[in-house]
């Protein structure tokens, strides 16, 4: 598996700037900003208005990490919600009401 780290320009907020991401964040990034019918250049401008230290490209893998590892706990829950319940309630770091 390629895992090259390509720099790519992208203008946010009128300023040009560059981020350096495999292929496969630049292109999961580019997925989640098509599903939320925004352009790249907004989608990166709302994870820079939320990131609070760190460069750039680790904020933006780590946004992109985040929405997948969301929608693959969601759909493992509409899978088998019995599964997941017991999970939790055999989890000692979850919280208990």
């Amino acid at each position: 598996m390629k895992s090259c780290i390509v720099k790519r320009s992208i203008v946010i907020s009128h300023h040009k700037t560059s981020i350096s991401l495999e292929d496969a964040f630049w292109a999961g990034l580019k997925e989640i900003a098509r599903s939320r019918r925004l352009t790249l250049s907004e989608m990166v401008g709302v994870i820079e208005s939320g990131r609070a230290h760190g460069n750039l490209s680790s904020a933006v893998r780590l946004f992109v990490l985040d929405h997948y590892r969301s929608l693959f706990g969601a759909a493992a829950e509409e899978r088998n919600p019995v599964r997941e319940q017991t999970r939790q309630e055999s989890d000692p770091a979850t919280p208990r009401p």
